[in-house]
């Protein structure tokens, strides 16, 4: 006699979540098809290039088996190129960071070398140490002290340029990468939507699917399309159309992806734990009598190394991981704020950012280019810009948007923390109530990197901040 009913029709929801330990995972990675999300193919652009070939082999291993949804292909062969410039921006961005820093440690200490030998002049008169201390830190000295400390940085820098093994202005033709994955799919790529088919799924999603919170996709329902917001919906249902079409036993879909945010896993409350939404595996049992299971990357290949017996060496092990935990970086909910702790690790919704831009009226180039930077620092200026314009009124929050905690100037007699930079950095013509003001260090830098129009823009919002943040006691 079979379970109760109440059991079978709920029974996705009453398990506890895959494990690496449950029986039957071996027949997904023996029997079951396998669909890679766009995220695990385009993070073999980020790997150093050993670890590159030894993922790929083991890839190698589930060829025949590896399908590619058509939303997959598409957002993969137009995604390769701007991971590359990310990465680009990334690397050239923190060589820029790291001279401005040793530029300002150059300045600090002859600044320091300075205030001690005024203090020996008045109250000693001491010629003779104010010369030695003149030859320790004059300028080329500090410059030829600190070039051991640039010679050092750069190299790592070239380093992990190097060891990437890709060229980061590739083009096309020269990209080693896709004709090896083409290879590994060979015909196992889905086929276009028809236009009617497309538009139909679209409506599901904006219409029903997302304003109910049905997974997958619907966290990202703010995109500037229904097209984009719709992309892992759009995934999801060619991954059912193709399952419908599978041999009938054994029907087995093994799905990987680096995605883990709340419209693909469930969030367990009062639990640190998360599971893949079990709503999931029940559609796809109802709608294509196929079992389904979810990984993350460092699962998935370390099931490939036991299961297909692929040979994976441990540093490729932790470099898979620590991809993969560049894309478990999510974004909070509406009640938990984006601090300056959190948000150089967090990338800003596109759509968010172009709304924040103009709102607060920046439109050129250097502009943009900051607010689309990769770079931790400038994420720390994009979420400030976020939050300012939202807290000055310049545009209306969005209900799920994440809060933002996060100020460019300060309005008091002491500095949020010592790193702060005293208004009078600034002059009169740029900053009112200099002598009461305290600059984050961060804006300071953004500030001497954009054009004068911009400036002036971003100086008067983190002002009227400050003044608004004085008012409320905050």
């Amino acid at each position: 006699m079979g379970d109760p009913v109440l059991l079978q029709r709920f029974a996705a929801w009453l398990q506890p979540g895959p494990s690496a330990q449950d029986p039957e995972r071996s027949a997904f990675f023996n029997d079951g098809i396998i669909v890679l999300d766009t995220n695990v193919l385009l993070s073999l652009y980020e790997y150093t290039e050993t670890s590159r070939e030894e993922v790929l082999s083991a890839l190698e291993q589930t060829a025949g088996r590896l399908w590619m949804p058509y939303q997959v292909g598409l957002e993969f062969v137009r995604g390769r190129r701007s991971t590359l410039e990310s990465r680009k921006r990334a690397l050239t961005d923190a060589a820029s960071e790291v001279n401005k820093k040793l530029m300002a440690a150059r300045k600090a200490i002859v600044e320091a070398k300075n205030v001690v030998c005024a203090q020996l002049d008045k109250y000693a008169g001491a010629q003779t140490e104010i010369a030695a201390l003149e030859a320790l830190a004059a300028e080329s000295s500090v410059d030829a002290a600190l070039d051991v400390y640039r010679h050092e940085f750069k190299r790592h820098l070239d380093m992990l340029k190097a060891d990437h093994g890709l060229a980061l202005n590739s083009a096309d033709a020269e990209d080693p990468i896709l004709p090896r994955i083409a290879k590994l799919y060979g015909e196992g790529v889905g086929e276009q939507p028809d236009d009617n088919v497309l538009r139909r799924r679209l409506e599901e999603a904006t219409a029903f699917r997302f304003p109910n919170k049905i997974p997958p996709g619907f966290s990202d329902s703010g995109k500037e399309t229904p097209l984009k917001s719709a992309g892992d919906f759009l995934l999801w249902e060619e991954l059912i159309e193709h399952a419908r079409q599978l041999p009938a036993s054994g029907r087995r879909v093994l799905f990987v992806s680096n995605d883990t945010k709340e419209d693909w896993y469930e969030q367990r409350s009062g639990s640190s734990s998360s599971r893949p939404w079990p709503s999931l595996v029940d559609e796809l049992k109802r709608r294509a009598r196929a079992d389904l299971r979810i990984e993350t990357p460092p699962h998935f290949f370390g099931g490939i190394r036991e299961f297909l017996d692929a040979e994976l060496a441990e540093d490729t092990y932790a470099e898979i991981a620590r991809v993969s935990e560049t894309f478990e970086a999510v974004l909070p909910d509406a009640l938990t704020a984006v601090t300056e702790e959190t948000a150089p690790r967090l990338d800003p919704p596109a759509a968010l950012m172009h709304a924040a831009c103009d709102a607060a009226g920046l439109a050129s180039p250097a502009a943009r280019a900051a607010a689309e930077s990769a770079s931790p620092p400038l994420r720390l200026f994009q979420w400030w810009l976020i939050g300012a314009t939202a807290q000055l009124g310049r545009r209306a929050a969005g209900e799920t948007e994440p809060s933002v905690d996060i100020a460019a100037a300060a309005r008091g007699s002491q500095p949020p923390s010592r790193e702060w930079i005293a208004g009078t950095a600034l002059s009169p013509s740029e900053w009112l109530h200099r002598d009461s003001s305290w600059i984050a260090p961060w804006f300071m830098d953004l500030l001497e990197s954009l054009p004068q129009a911009d400036r002036a823009v971003l100086r008067r919002l983190a002002a009227q901040q400050a003044e608004s943040n004085r008012r409320s006691g905050s």
